[in-house]
């Protein structure tokens, strides 16, 4: 064994990390960098014709579903439609920022496959290396950063046009990214407890008996939602509703500009996806072919279960998208602030105790984490069951007292904790500083009727 190999094998235990490059060469590399881009692209083709098709049956919808065969001509009128359309630059927009947001978008979704593996080591023009990119002790800490990045692209894509809705679309994506960004990577803390290494080939590599999505269920579901939410999708679209801020910071890029965001978005539900599948269904590795025969396990054939557990994570949220309604955005951000991040600490700080328990205790953890678990279920009941206390105080909403009747032609635009707008018909009661006002105004006008009658002079009655 040559000493560059015994020095990769020292490090590789160090860091966690499995696969072995030892033999990747620079022309591999670039195969690979290759694949990945085309893997991409190409799916990102294939999701939006599946998403139409998938949607058409939930709702019932028979266009893109009768349009041609199997729908694809609508696809392709679609496509051409976007590079056709008319590219207009914006008089008052930063120019080079205006063209550098959406590639920071499009550039940092394409980075994340990197370091995701698609298989075990595989023999390629006589070489040995894993159907993997690259990969390091940190790997998931990569994909975290690059996450991070890729919300510059937003919030410059917003602030660069100087126009009003773009930029209020781009403040509350990046809120919504921050805030599901924080209970996502709680939940991925787990996984690094439980697998002792941050590397996605180890964690793979972890999940030999059993997958982690599993073993940590919380962990798992917490994941799920904040994923739907980082990628900007139903029911978690506030910062793209169209109804509300006209698709969000992408309103003002047409043609290919919009495209790039467009692309962004699609591969950004891949990469949610590959790295769902990664840390808690057990990467590239099927349990139940694999119990009959070893060899699906080896070789080209993980590459197939891999692609298949991620593209039932893309159903998934696809269907997700079919089926539920767009919540109310401040429910969206008393979820992920309120619910997520507290569930997520606690669970952490339970699978923390257990990883310390059996680090220092010779005995078996199996007592303690059935009386952590009875605790957690428990305080997820209370959680769920207490009732909501942010009512009319935490909204600013005035309060109404039981014998106070709202005439019929009004309507109270915080009967249900946030403002409603007055339906046709309808007007909104004064606000404070005009009730003040006018009572200000009715107090000087009867203290201006008392005075006059007070200085009238007093006519007295004359006999006939």
């Amino acid at each position: 064994m040559s000493t560059a190999t015994v020095l990769h094998t020292a490090l590789a235990t160090v860091g966690g990390v499995t696969a072995d490059f030892s033999e990747e060469t620079w022309w591999l590399s670039l195969i690979k960098a290759v694949f990945i881009m085309l893997f991409l692209i190409v799916s990102t083709i294939l999701a939006i014709w599946a998403e139409r098709r998938v949607l058409g049956r939930v709702q019932t919808r028979p266009g893109p579903n009768v349009n041609g065969f199997l729908g694809l001509p609508q696809l392709i009128a679609d496509a051409t439609k976007l590079i056709m359309k008319e590219d207009f630059w914006l008089k008052g927009a930063e120019k080079f920022i205006y063209l550098l947001a959406p590639f920071i978008t499009a550039f940092s979704s394409f980075m994340i496959y990197a370091v995701i593996p698609f298989g075990p080591q595989v023999s390629i023009f006589g070489h040995s290396t894993p159907l993997q990119m690259t990969d390091f002790p940190v790997a998931v800490l990569y994909i975290l950063a690059v996450t991070g990045f890729g919300v510059y692209g937003l919030i410059l894509g917003g602030w660069s046009t100087h126009s009003t809705y773009p930029l209020l679309g781009a403040v509350r994506s990046a809120a919504q990214v921050i805030s599901y960004e924080l209970s996502m990577s709680l939940a991925i803390l787990t996984v690094f407890l439980a697998s002792g290494t941050m590397s996605t080939s180890g964690i793979v590599s972890s999940q030999g008996r059993l997958w982690w999505g599993l073993a940590m269920l919380p962990s798992f579901l917490i994941y799920v939602i904040s994923m739907v939410g980082e990628v900007n999708r139903l029911p978690f679209d506030l910062p793209e509703a169209e109804g509300e801020l006209v698709a969000g910071h992408m309103v003002e890029y047409s043609s290919m500009k919009f495209a790039w965001f467009y692309l962004g978005e699609y591969i950004n539900m891949f990469n949610v996806s590959a790295v769902c599948v990664t840390l808690f269904l057990g990467g590239w590795r099927s349990f139940i072919l694999a119990s009959f025969w070893d060899g699906f396990n080896t070789g080209w054939w993980p590459m197939l279960w891999f692609t298949g557990k991620v593209w039932a994570v893309m159903i998934l949220m696809i269907v997700t998208r079919g089926t539920l309604v767009r919540l109310r955005y401040d429910r969206f951000m008393q979820l992920g602030w309120k619910l997520l991040i507290p569930v997520s600490l606690a669970w952490f700080v339970i699978v923390a105790l257990v990883q310390g328990y059996r680090a220092f205790a010779l005995g078996s953890p199996r007592t303690l984490l059935l009386i952590l678990a009875v605790i957690f279920l428990v305080a997820m009941l209370v959680l769920l069951l207490l009732p909501s206390t942010d009512g009319r105080a935490g909204t600013g909403a005035r309060q109404v007292d039981d014998d106070v009747v709202t005439p019929a032609d009004e309507i109270d635009a915080f009967a249900d904790g946030f403002p409603v707008p007055p339906l046709p018909g309808q007007s909104l009661p004064l606000s404070p500083r005009a009730q003040r006002r006018a009572g200000a105004a009715l107090a000087g006008t009867a203290a201006a009727a008392t005075t006059a009658v007070s200085e009238a002079p007093v006519q007295e009655g004359h006999d006939d």
